[in-house]
Parts: C-alpha cells; sequence; structure tokens
C-alpha cells in the first residue's frame, strides 16, 4: 500500500497521543517543548538522511506516497516528529515514577562516548559511513549532554529508557526493514544484524532520541547533573 510508511507514523503516534491526558504524567502540558526539542533535533538528522538516500538506504517506492521532499518521502519527514515525540512520552512516564539520581560511577561511559569522535573518523576513511556517522553522533550525545548539563548517561533510569526503546523499535523497526519500506545498501554498514535491522540502526535511533531527551529537559527546565 502507497500510504504505508504514513500509516506507520499515525500508529506510532496514536498511542501517546490519547494517554498524554493522563493525571500524574499530564504529557500534554509538555506537548509544546516536545515538538520543539524535536523539530531542533530533526535539522541534522534530515541533512544526514537527504545526503545518504539514494546511497546508504532508499525508500520502496511501493509503501510511500510519491510525493518528495528533498527527495525524501513524507513518511521519512514524518518519522522524525513521531518517533521522538512518542519517546518523549516513554521518558515522562519513567521520570513520574522513578526517582531522579546522578550516578558518578556512569562518568566513565560519557568520556567513552567521546571517542566516538576520532573512532567515527578513522571508520569512515574504510568505507563503513553509516557505522561511521552513528559512532560520531554517539559523541555528539556526550558533549551536548555536558554543554546542556542535563545528566542524562550519568541516570539510571536512562538504561530502564533504553530498554524500553530497545523492545520498540524491535517492533516498529523490525517491521520497517522486514516489509521491507527502507532498503540498505550493506557496504555502507558492519554488515551485522538483529533479525532484519542493522546494528547501527540502533544506534541511529538511541542518538536521535537521546539528543531529543537532552534537549526536552533542558527546555523543561531541566535536570543537573
Amino acid at each position: 500500500m502507497k500510504g504505508e510508511y504514513l500509516l506507520f507514523n499515525i500508529i506510532v503516534i496514536a498511542g501517546p497521543v490519547a494517554c498524554s491526558f493522563d493525571r500524574r504524567v499530564h504529557y500534554v502540558s509538555r506537548w509544546p517543548i516536545a515538538w520543539l526539542a524535536s523539530a531542533i533535533v530533526m535539522a541534522p538528522y534530515i541533512i544526514w538522511d537527504v545526503i545518504v538516500t539514494g546511497s546508504h538506504w532508499w525508500f520502496n517506492e511501493k509503501y510511500t506516497l510519491n510525493f518528495r521532499l528533498a527527495g525524501l518521502p513524507l513518511g521519512e519527514w514524518l518519522f522524525f516528529i513521531t518517533v521522538p515525540f512518542s519517546s518523549l512520552f516513554i521518558w515522562e512516564i519513567i521520570v513520574s515514577y522513578m526517582e531522579y539520581r546522578v550516578t558518578v560511577k556512569l562518568k566513565w561511559l560519557r568520556l567513552l562516548l567521546l571517542l566516538g569522535f576520532p573512532i567515527g573518523i578513522l571508520i569512515y576513511s574504510t568505507g563503513k559511513e553509516y557505522t561511521a556517522l552513528v559512532m560520531i553522533f554517539f559523541g555528539l550525545t556526550a558533549v551536548l549532554d555536558l554543554c546542556l548539563k542535563t545528566a542524562i548517561w550519568l541516570q539510571p533510569r536512562t538504561y530502564l529508557y533504553l530498554a524500553i526503546i530497545s523492545g520498540l523499535m524491535l517492533i516498529f523497526n523490525g517491521y520497517l526493514t522486514f516489509r521491507p519500506v527502507i532498503l540498505y545498501d550493506s557496504s555502507y554498514q558492519l554488515g551485522f544484524r538483529i533479525g532484519t535491522i542493522p546494528l547501527e540502526d540502533f544506534g541511529y535511533g538511541y542518538t536521535l532520541i537521546l539528543l531529543c531527551t537532552m534537549l526536552f529537559e533542558k527546555l523543561k527546565g531541566g535536570l543537573r547533573g
């Protein structure tokens, strides 16, 4: 079906929108900053997407509308809004029910992530460009976490968040790659897959969501680390 990718986005966002009026979480009150955080972080990922579409990956015309903006189908543009918005809903649930703690022991991980920049550059020179860009963006999450002082990487609840996101990625990204709505040139990847999902897709998703979460926390007054 030509509108399948569009329908995918509607399904992704439907649950969080419907449950946004819960009295304790009351995510509806956070909608403006959730949309704003998603829109800001969307910019570098759209640039990334536009540059590599047709080489690293491309979109199956059987499942996407004919309309293209900067070479990307409408469903892909919406992906960068619906997925972060829905992920931030999960984050707000966790924040509402799980105590905030910063763990000093986790600082080594944030410092390790900074190595994503040199490692990514090194990998890029081998031709594994998708892998390299993911590593560089992991480095970016560490830099943003330090600059915004959100301490997202230092919070135990972040790892529960990522575990839940991982399960959802297996379902939703698994659908996109199994169908397949999105097709890949494996020469730009390490070649490892979890089911039908390239390993790099997990890194792509984690960095997108974590960058949105850091900015979201900063915009709402944020957590200080």
